[in-house]
């Protein structure tokens, strides 16, 4: 989401939505399509950020437009007369006759629209816990974010109310290098464990940033390119294959509903 973030900004920023072109209109959530699409009509984006794993688009009076991706949605760019793709159920038109489309094949992701104080009590937004990437977030801030529950280690990483953003590939990357399971309770973690857990949500996040994501399936970026951050993934997806640290085959559990891979030998 951050790699999406950063390739639209500068296009997306400063420019107003001519029209909108909603083609399954339930894929707004919050409020009624037309409402969204007349909310949405003739303001200028004048920022876009990313909180978790939402796209805000920050529009005129205060507004904000939020899109979360789900599983296999995508943003991208394209010229006003480019033929559309199939499972494309948004479109933008822009002041500059740039059209932002958005597909999503399996339709888990959602729109929004309205001032963050009324998605916040309206449950459209939950409230988010701090990023990981934030130098601000400290390691006792993460100790005792996990010291609050006995749940396992990886579902307390994916919960975004703890903290927000890391996904299902991340956690174990971040597990792995900070030498933890990520199925024991995150209780458990003693303050130096956390603090090298926190040193290794930071690594693989700002890694990731920088090799523009992981198309480990359906990802692209704005423009339709791959990421690279893939070919680089220590543990995630490669159940039964060698640890590369002690080259003993790594395990394959199930955690909060997630395919989970990890070193029974090098994590504790």
């Amino acid at each position: 989401m951050e790699t999406v973030a950063a390739g639209l900004r500068p296009h997306i920023v400063g420019r107003s939505v001519v029209r909108v072109d909603l083609r399954f209109p339930s894929i707004v959530r919050y409020p009624e399509a037309e409402q969204f699409i007349d909310g949405v009509t003739g303001r200028v984006v004048e920022a876009l950020t990313r909180r978790g794993k939402y796209l805000l688009f920050h529009l005129t009076d205060g507004y904000l437009m939020v899109i979360h991706l789900g599983m296999t949605g995508h943003l991208q760019l394209y010229e006003p007369d480019a033929e559309f793709a199939p499972h494309v159920h948004a479109a933008f038109l822009l002041d500059d006759g740039t059209q932002l489309r958005y597909r999503d094949v399996r339709r888990f992701g959602r729109l929004l629209f309205g001032t963050e104080e009324e998605l916040l009590a309206h449950r459209a937004i939950p409230r988010l816990g701090p990023e990981p990437i934030d130098h601000a977030f400290t390691a006792g801030d993460l100790y005792h974010r996990l010291h609050r529950r006995r749940a396992p280690l990886k579902a307390l990483l994916l919960d975004q109310a703890v903290v927000a953003g890391v996904g299902n590939i991340y956690a174990d990357e971040s597990c792995f290098l900070a030498r933890v399971r990520p199925d024991r309770p995150g209780s458990s973690l003693s303050r130096p464990a956390v603090r090298r857990l926190r040193e290794a949500l930071q690594e693989s996040l700002t890694t990731a940033i920088a090799n523009r994501g992981s198309s480990v399936d359906s990802y692209r970026d704005a423009f339709g390119e791959r990421g690279s951050q893939q070919e680089r993934l220590l543990v995630y997806g490669r159940g039964g294959q060698p640890c590369p640290t002690c080259g003993r085959p790594l395990s394959t559990i199930r955690l909060a509903g997630r395919t989970t891979v990890f070193c029974r030998r090098c994590q504790h």
